[in-house]
């Protein structure tokens, strides 16, 4: 009967390897769907805050639903129903059924609900730019994108800095959701370890206590970005 230290650790018989390989896998959904989630979370905070009122509408309804729909029905949702329709396109193009890859359409989906919560910290942050600054802005010649990417961005960054680091500590505990769609991140690994060898509450801390260095290292890192990005921002009076 292997040891305590031996399940764990990375000979023949124990699982540090896999779980190491879970924990990869974990962090490489999480920055995908990171990454997904501000450029959806960007892209419909300006649509709520300059586009025509229809869209701006659709906008504020894509936030609601997936922030009023239980995040692990969401994910079942856009999973299963997300493989049918695009089966379904391809069987009517002509072509075979095709197998979405679980890490793929795991980014895509965490994608998708965390840009709803990282609208809302963008339009915050917008709408907490002084509006002179904008204006100063339009008198050197700025419109468009080239307002956004030269005033905007630079200011809003400080402004929603707090939100986008606490939104990727949640994205790294809610990417253990997607191990219901056998998905072979962290947590997935964690229960097949357990499951083998009867050792659920060996693995279980095992998968928490590194999910807690990932937190540990991620507040750290996010910390010291934080204070870099407030160095340009003006001194409060």
């Amino acid at each position: 009967m292997p040891t305590m230290f031996e399940m764990i650790g990375f000979s023949e018989q124990g699982w540090g390897g896999a779980l190491l390989k879970g924990l990869l896998m974990t962090l490489q959904i999480s920055a995908g769907a990171f990454v997904v989630g501000l450029i959806v979370g960007l892209v419909v905070a300006c649509l709520k805050l300059g586009a025509p009122k229809p869209i701006a509408v659709l906008a504020r309804g894509y936030t609601t639903l997936f922030r009023a729909v239980p995040e692990l029905l969401m994910i079942l949702l856009l999973f299963y129903v997300g493989s049918m329709l695009l089966n379904s396109l391809m069987e009517w193009l002509g072509y075979g059924a095709v197998n979405v890859s679980g890490p793929l359409a795991a980014i895509v989906v965490l994608g998708l609900v965390q840009g709803a919560y990282a609208s809302e910290i963008f339009r915050a942050a917008i709408q907490a730019i002084p509006y002179g600054q904008i204006e100063a802005g339009k008198a050197f010649g700025l419109h468009g994108f080239g307002l956004f990417r030269r005033v905007t961005l630079p200011i809003m960054a400080p402004y929603a800095m707090a939100g986008m680091s606490n939104l990727w500590i949640n994205l790294i505990k809610d990417s253990a959701l997607i191990s219901v769609v056998g998905t072979n991140e962290l947590l997935y690994t964690a229960k097949q370890a357990a499951g083998s060898t009867r050792q659920y509450l060996l693995f279980y801390l095992t998968a928490a206590a590194l999910y807690y260095a990932v937190t540990l290292v991620s507040n750290y890192l996010s910390g010291r970005l934080e204070r870099r990005i407030r160095r340009w921002m003006p001194l409060a009076e």
